[in-house]
């Protein structure tokens, strides 16, 4: 199974954050490249998209909010790690 790659960044005072070097180089980010941002609780949703924004990715953004929202309402269920990688894998 593979390791969660994870690493603490802390805010500066503009509200800026930045991305570890590894993240940026595996994901191609290069400066000017654009984000769209989404929160939800202490959860910040940070997705890579090309400008202008396509179609699709504003699809995946509301299909998000939706998620969201069916969380909220109780309409999800629980699964063990091994049982959420196994349904990822299917997906």
């Amino acid at each position: 199974m593979k390791k969660l790659n994870l690493e603490l960044v802390k805010v500066s005072s503009k509200g800026q954050l930045v991305i570890p070097q590894d993240i940026r180089q595996k994901m191609k980010i290069e400066e000017g490249d654009t984000f769209a941002v989404t929160s939800k609780d202490h959860l910040v949703i940070l997705k890579k998209i090309e400008s202008p924004i396509l179609e699709e990715e504003l699809r995946d953004l509301e299909e998000n909010e939706k998620a969201w929202k069916e969380i909220e309402q109780g309409k999800c269920k629980k699964a063990t790690k091994e049982e959420f990688l196994n349904l990822l894998k299917k997906w």
